[in-house]
This record gives structure tokens, sequence and C-alpha cells, in this order.
């Protein structure tokens, strides 16, 4: 029972996945190449004034991957991938939470925990390190910056095991409602004290296209939420057929 629903959610996130690409390619993509032409215009001015000093130009890094692959090829594999393995862990975090925590028909289940998942592990940390495009960010710093986004994450995914606790702890003595909003004001306590706690980052350049860096931001926000989203209810509408299918 466990195997087929890991593989249900892993054929889900497959699915969203393929579904997440579409919108990349289209929406997604042209911001990238904005941005990167923005990059190399800079490049190529300081070359120039390297130049107009006499100073030796810097040797250009070698291409290992190609403009085109990465955003055709590349991008559809790094996407199936994470899409993929989403939907494993969400298949495990939906048999966790199903008639635990959730009790709930299976396709509103799978939509609460997408909507939860979605907030606590993608918007909250975006909101304090939303994504940058090509240009933006100093490449010596890429890995804190890394490391500060997942720090954000883990930091929201152990806000919302507390909340969740706290609130079956307190359901018995003040009622579902009243333990569900005592939970959600605990987690927006914590990840408020956790977004104040780490360093702020502030590396886009003055010059940078505002319109490119809010439709870049957009685009990356709207194809977690595609992810997010069509997992719930593909996982969820599966689910429910399965089990419609063993009732009869």
């Amino acid at each position: 029972m466990m195997g087929q629903l890991l593989l249900r959610g892993m054929l889900a996130g497959l699915f969203a996945a393929l579904l997440a690409f579409g919108f990349a390619k289209i929406v997604g993509e042209p911001q990238v190449d904005r941005a990167i032409a923005f990059e190399e215009a800079h490049v190529a001015a300081e070359q120039q004034a390297r130049a107009a000093s006499g100073a030796t130009a810097e040797a250009e890094e070698p291409e290992l991957v190609s403009r085109e692959v990465q955003a055709g090829l590349g991008l559809l594999t790094g996407i199936a991938m994470f899409g993929t393995a989403l939907g494993g862990l969400f298949a495990l975090a939906f048999a966790f939470a199903s008639g635990r925590l959730l009790k709930f028909p299976p396709r509103t289940t799978a939509i609460v925990i997408a909507a939860v998942g979605f907030l606590a592990l993608y918007v909250v940390p975006y909101l304090k390190y939303p994504a940058n495009p090509p240009a933006v960010g100093a490449d010596d710093t890429i890995g804190y910056r890394t490391q500060l986004y997942f720090t954000m994450m883990v930091f929201s995914a152990a806000a919302l095991a507390v909340a969740v606790a706290l609130g079956r702890a307190l359901s018995s003595s003040l009622g579902s409602w009243n333990a569900t909003i005592a939970g959600a004001l605990a987690y927006i306590v914590l990840v408020t004290i956790a977004g104040y706690a780490l360093p702020t980052l502030n590396e886009v350049p003055n010059d940078f296209p505002a319109d490119l860096l809010w439709k870049f931001r957009t685009a990356s926000f709207a194809i977690q939420g595609i992810l997010w989203a069509t997992i719930g209810l593909a996982l969820g509408a599966m689910v429910d057929r399965s089990q419609t299918r063993t009732a009869y």
C-alpha cells in the first residue's frame, strides 16, 4: 500500500513538473535571457574600461553547457527530478497526516498538505530570500546565500512542527478551532523571529531593471505554486479514485 502511494506521488510530481516546465519555458526563460544580456553588457563594459586603461583583460571561462541546453534539456531534467522527488516526499507526508493530523477526505487532505507545505517550505523562505536572476548577487556569495535560504527553510519547517504539536496539545482544552489558531500564531511568531535574526541580503545592482526583477521573481513563485498545487490535486484525485474502486 505504501509503495503504491509513493509511486502515485512520484507520478503526480512528474506530471506537475511537466506543467511547470511549460510555464518556465514560456514565461520564465525570457526573463533569464534578459538578465543574461544585462550581465553580458556589464562584462563587456568592464572589459572595454580595462582595455582603455591598459590593464590586461581577464580570460573568459569556457562555457561547459550551452544556453540552449540549459534552457531546454537541462531545465526539463532539473524540474522533472525535483518534481518527482517532491511528489514522493508529498506522498510520505500524506500517509503520515491522513487520519492522524487531518481527518478529511483524500482530496481535501492533499490540498491542505499542499497549501501548508507550499507556505512553510517555499513562501516563508521566499519572503526572506527571494529568487534572483543572473547578474544579481556576487559569485563568491552563492554558497553563503544558499546556506541562508536553507537555514530559513529549516527554521520554517521546525516552526511548523512546533505549531502542529502545540495545536494538538491544546485541542482537548481549547477545542480544535482555537487550538489551530494558537498553533498558527505560534508559527507566525517563530518564523518572524527567525526572519529578523537571519541577515538580510541586498545584492541587486542599482541599474538592474526593476520590471525584470519583478517578472523573474513572479515567474519563480508561480512555478513553485504550479508544482505544489498540481501535486496536491493529482495525488488527492488518484488516492480518492483508488479508495472508491476498493469500496466497490
